[in-house]
């Protein structure tokens, strides 16, 4: 039963920052096209990654026992702890920048960067079974990187689009 595959478990698949993504997005082109007689695709867009960031930096927060586990270990244990809160932080500013309008260009590219420095840090965890919200080791494994790595493209691309290609109203 497809059920019993670790590949199905709630862990492997994480799809907590893509449905809030989605959703918020599909919302958000409703809400535009019912109060201004058509959809806001740009805004949309961006208000939806805002929210995303703004979600998944809680877990910077929340879970940080399970967020030090996903630092490599070249890193020193004292600096783990601030690296995280620094990055939750950096997710949250970011949210903020591609929302306002004189920075969301700036925002943007810095996003992408940092989505792209991230990437190797999901790929350790997943490596080692990291479960963020258990802060142990019973995580998916390497399965995991058939969703998340896509869904780490999905991200980049998506900033790249609303933040920086399309980053003004038209």
């Amino acid at each position: 039963m497809l059920t019993n595959c670790k590949l199905f478990t709630p862990y492997a698949f994480n799809m907590k920052p893509l449905i809030v993504l989605v959703s918020v997005f599909a919302l958000s082109m409703l809400f535009t096209y019912a109060f201004q007689q058509r959809e806001d695709l740009y805004f949309s867009g961006r208000l939806a990654l805002c929210v995303m960031l703004l979600f998944t930096s809680i877990a910077h927060f929340v879970f940080i026992k399970g967020m030090i586990l996903m630092v490599p270990p070249f890193i020193p244990n004292a600096l783990k702890k601030l690296i995280i809160l620094i990055t939750g932080v950096i997710e949250i500013v970011g949210a903020a920048g591609i929302m306002i309008y004189e920075t969301r260009v700036t925002a943007g590219y810095l996003l992408v960067i940092f989505l792209i420095a991230m990437l190797p840090a999901n790929v350790y965890a997943t490596q080692r079974r990291v479960n963020m919200e258990e802060g142990d080791f019973s995580g998916p494994g390497v399965f995991y990187l058939i969703f998340r790595i896509p869904m780490q493209l999905l991200l980049i691309a998506w900033t790249y689009y609303f933040a920086i290609i399309h980053p003004f109203p038209h």
